[in-house]
């Protein structure tokens, strides 16, 4: 469960790593976690950083924070999913997101509330304060799209693309963010986020999947430039 030690790691990060270690088996139902402490130094990260990732694992089903006794292992991985997760490379999670990510959009128009748009506001902000720290974009980046999801209130699909975002805690995925995420490209994706954003706010539902198309196209063809270097 180890990170190396020139990568800076959010919450995140952090909580996908501990979720593959769960799917992966390496972590078992019931197991206990180390503690905070532990795991701070394990992944050179503040206190804070963990207990914000052991808070999204619990609510994403995966521990149980029990106060004064430690963080257990709640979840028992399906081998199947965990088998396609680790199989699965960058572009391949591109090509799925595209399937699903345009029509998310257009859920979250019908389905999404005030309370969730202004979720999605406050998480673009964020990331247009990220330009130059690629880890903090990428996690907010994480929670943007989760909050996108969540506001369609459909639960196989939150579960699909939770399965997908377990793919970009996969050593390939991070090694082809650290080749693709420089200023400018994080400045192309706040300017789509912020487009999308604004098409779901104003319920636009096919300029919202549109300029989600726009987006994860720009990405992927990042990737692909990245992959031929």
């Amino acid at each position: 469960m180890s990170a190396s030690s020139d990568q800076k790691l959010g919450a995140a990060d952090i909580a996908a790593l501990v979720r593959r270690e769960i799917s992966k088996g390496n972590l078992q139902l019931h197991d206990r976690l180390p503690p905070e402490r532990v795991l701070a130094e394990t992944y050179g990260a503040a206190r804070g950083t963990i207990r914000k990732a052991l808070t999204r694992l619990e609510q994403e089903g995966y521990v149980e924070i029990r106060a004064g006794s430690g963080t257990y292992v709640v979840h028992k991985p399906d081998r199947s999913t965990t088998d396609a997760i680790e199989n699965a490379t960058p572009l391949e999670l591109m090509d799925t997101r595209f399937a699903l990510e345009p029509h998310v959009c257009r859920l979250a128009v019908l389905h999404g509330r005030h309370t969730d748009f202004d979720r999605m506001e406050e998480l673009c902000t964020r990331m247009e304060e990220c330009t130059e720290d690629p880890v903090a974009f990428s996690e907010a980046d994480t929670e943007f799209h989760r909050a996108l999801v969540d506001s369609t209130r459909n639960g196989l699909l939150i579960w699909i693309i939770d399965q997908i975002g377990n793919v970009r805690s996969e050593d390939d995925w991070t090694r082809m963010r650290h080749l693709t995420l420089d200023a400018q490209t994080i400045r192309t994706y706040n300017v789509q986020h912020r487009q999308i954003m604004n098409a779901i706010r104003t319920r636009e539902p096919e300029r919202a999947a549109n300029i989600m198309k726009e987006h994860l196209e720009t990405a992927r063809l990042s990737l692909t430039r990245a992959s031929e270097t």
